[in-house]
C-alpha cells in the first residue's frame, strides 16, 4: 500500500491530504478483511475477493455512518489501490473493480453574490491593524475571486511571479497546468501589500509572508475572511473557497462558455465544470417565485 500511494504521490502530484484520506480508506479496507478472513489479507487474499465480499465492507462502511459522498471516495481510492496491484504484482479482482458505488448527488457550490464578494473584499482590509497585512489579505481574497484561485495555488505563488504578468501560469491538482487572466484590480492589489511589505525576500520566497516573514498560513486568511463575514451578517459558506465558486459562477452568468470557465478553474473533466449550471438554475428558479405572480399566489 505505501508503495501505491508513494507512485501516486510522485506521478499523479496528488496532495498530502490526498494520500492521507487514501490511506485512511484502503487500511480500513484492508482491516475488513484481515477481520472477515480470520487474519491478514496478503496478495493471494486481496485478489480473491468476490462480490460479497465486497459488499460486505460496503455494508461495514454505511453501518458505521459513511454517507454517500465518503462511501463513494473510499470505494474509489480501494479500485485506484487494485488497479495499481493489476499492474505492479499482477493481481486483479474484477468483483471489486466492477462494483457500483452509492448514487451521489452533486454538491451545488455556495458562491456569494457580486456585491457581497465586493464587500467581502473591503470588509477584510478592516481585519487588521498593521497596514501591510491588511493588505496582504486584500491582494489574497482579491486574486480568488479575480483568478478563481484555489488558496493553495494562491500561497503557492513565489516573489519572483511578481509583478504579475497579463496571464499568469498556474498548476493545479494533479500537476495540471493552466493559464489564468491577471485583471487590473488583481495585480493593484499585489503591488499596494508589496509596496507596504516590510520584508525584502528572495526571488524564490513565498510571494505571500505571514508576520514573520515566512510563508503564509491558508488559516489566516480564513480567519479574516471568517471576520468579514460576521462583520456583514453572511452565511459560514463565505469561506475563500467560496471566492473561487463565485468566479466561476459570475461568469457564467455573464455569458461565458463553460468550456472556457472549464480552462480557467483547471477542471479535468468538463462534468465538475457543469456544477455551475445547477447554481444558475437554482437563481433563475429563485427570481421566477419572487417576481412571477402565479409564483406569489
Amino acid at each position: 500500500m505505501e508503495e501505491w500511494l508513494a507512485q501516486l504521490e510522485a506521478v499523479r502530484g496528488l496532495s498530502p491530504r490526498t494520500i492521507t484520506a487514501y490511506r485512511r480508506d484502503v487500511s480500513g479496507y484492508l482491516g475488513f478483511l484481515a477481520l472477515h478472513g480470520g487474519g491478514p489479507a496478503g496478495r493471494a487474499a486481496l485478489g480473491r475477493v468476490g462480490t460479497a465480499e465486497a459488499r460486505a465492507w460496503m455494508a461495514r462502511e454505511r453501518g458505521r455512518g459513511l454517507g454517500p459522498r465518503s462511501m463513494s471516495r473510499a470505494l474509489s481510492a480501494v479500485k485506484s489501490f487494485y488497479a495499481w496491484l493489476a499492474e505492479a504484482q499482477g493481481i486483479e479482482a474484477p468483483a471489486v473493480t466492477a462494483t457500483r458505488g452509492p448514487r451521489v448527488k452533486p454538491r451545488l457550490p455556495r458562491p456569494v453574490a457580486p456585491d457581497a464578494a465586493r464587500a467581502l473584499i473591503a470588509a477584510v482590509a478592516a481585519q487588521s491593524l498593521e497596514p501591510w497585512i491588511a493588505a496582504r489579505d486584500v491582494a489574497v481574497v482579491t486574486l480568488l475571486y479575480g483568478g478563481g484561485l484555489r488558496i493553495s495555488e494562491a500561497l503557492g505563488l513565489r516573489q519572483a511571479d511578481a509583478p504579475l504578468p497579463a496571464s499568469l501560469r498556474i498548476r493545479g491538482k494533479g500537476g495540471r497546468e493552466r493559464m489564468v487572466p491577471v485583471l487590473p484590480a488583481v495585480r493593484a492589489a499585489i503591488e499596494h501589500y508589496r509596496a507596504l511589505c516590510p520584508f525584502e525576500p528572495g526571488a524564490q520566497a513565498p510571494l505571500f509572508l505571514g508576520q514573520r516573514g515566512g510563508g503564509l498560513n491558508p488559516r489566516l486568511v480564513q480567519k479574516a475572511m471568517a471576520a468579514a463575514r460576521m462583520q456583514l451578517g453572511l452565511p459560514a459558506t463565505a469561506t475563500p473557497h467560496a471566492l473561487r465558486h463565485s468566479f466561476a459562477t459570475h461568469l457564467l452568468e455573464a455569458g461565458g462558455d463553460l468550456r472556457t470557465i472549464q480552462e480557467l478553474l483547471g477542471h479535468a473533466s468538463l462534468a465538475t465544470t457543469q456544477v455551475y449550471t445547477g447554481v444558475d438554475q437554482v437563481r433563475l428558479m429563485e427570481a421566477y417565485a419572487a417576481a412571477h405572480p402565479k409564483a406569489r399566489g
